[in-house]
């Protein structure tokens, strides 16, 4: 094994050993032997790879992940494929908004909250009585620009944080209709509230909600005026840092989990408040959850 190979092994799961969620719960000298065994021969950084991502797995979060370095460049290189945000007015007065995870570029995050805002503002034509929020094709990403389009209708005030191995509280909060991270802003403009941020709220959540989807999911947890409908999501509601190693290679370390605002963690699949199979995209002619969770939104006051 050749020093350089040896150093590029040894910085990776050092990185890992001294910031996973879940650090404390694996045998590091076990680990460690482990990947140097398998990498024995390597002259090269790549040659490394293979070791790194068993590592990664030993981690036991289901949510961290190593890329080389194409794969980074994929990941977050200025073309990125995405579903559009959906906005548009449902019959009684409701407004609809899909959000679809978002992965890219500081472009692609920019135009991803200059579409959902301009698709809040669609669904809010006439003035909403409340809004139906749906998170079933949300897969993950970024979850920044996800909050800044949502942030107006959720309104001011703490909507969630993170927590680390320490159990220590990072807040997150909608100020000005803008997302903000233990008070600092995470670099998105101001909006104006939708509604007075008071509004009822379904949220439709599916076993494809993952990752930052289930952070959005979360920020709606413990609101007044909330229910959520659909299924479970995924069981990753957890957030990762990105560490990127000497050749441009990235670790994707899951290094906290989401609490809501009430102060609870989440770190498994999350149930909705009404349970309903969802036959979207599915076969099924209709859609079970819009339909419950247009049905309860219909007895709210305002849309009653």
């Amino acid at each position: 094994m050749s020093d350089e190979a040896r150093t590029y092994l040894s910085t990776a799961l050092t990185v890992m050993e001294d910031n996973a969620l879940r650090r404390d719960d694996v045998d590091w000298d076990e680990v460690r032997r482990t990947a140097f065994a398998q990498a024995s021969s390597a002259q090269r950084p790549r040659d490394t790879y293979r070791a790194i991502e068993a590592a990664v797995g030993s981690l036991g979060d289901g949510h961290s992940g190593f890329y080389d370095p194409k794969r980074v460049k994929e990941m977050f290189g200025e073309e990125q494929l995405r579903n559009p945000v959906e906005g548009r007015a449902l019959a009684g007065r409701m407004g609809y908004l899909s959000l679809p995870g978002v992965q890219g570029s500081e472009a692609v995050y920019q135009q991803y909250v200059r579409e959902g805002r301009s698709a809040v503002a669609k669904a809010n034509r006439p003035k909403a009585c409340g809004w139906v929020i749906d998170l079933r094709r949300n897969s993950g990403g970024n979850m920044w620009p996800m909050l800044a389009v949502v942030g107006p209708i959720l309104g001011d005030g703490h909507v969630g944080s993170f927590v680390d191995a320490d159990g220590k509280k990072t807040v997150w909060s909608i100020e000005k209709g803008s997302p903000h991270l233990n008070g600092e802003s995470t670099g998105w403009g101001t909006s104006p509230p939708v509604g007075g941020g008071s509004a009822p709220f379904a949220v439709l959540t599916s076993r494809a909600t993952a990752s930052a989807g289930e952070a959005v999911t979360v920020a709606f947890r413990g609101r007044p005026d909330t229910r959520s409908f659909g299924e479970d999501t995924t069981g990753i509601p957890t957030g990762n840092a990105q560490h990127e190693l000497s050749d441009g290679a990235m670790l994707n370390l899951t290094e906290v989990k989401y609490a809501d605002r009430t102060g609870r963690a989440y770190d498994s699949p999350i149930p909705p408040d009404q349970p309903v199979v969802d036959n979207l995209g599915r076969g099924g002619a209709k859609d079970p959850v819009l339909e419950a969770a247009k049905e309860w939104l219909s007895e709210q006051p305002g849309c009653a």
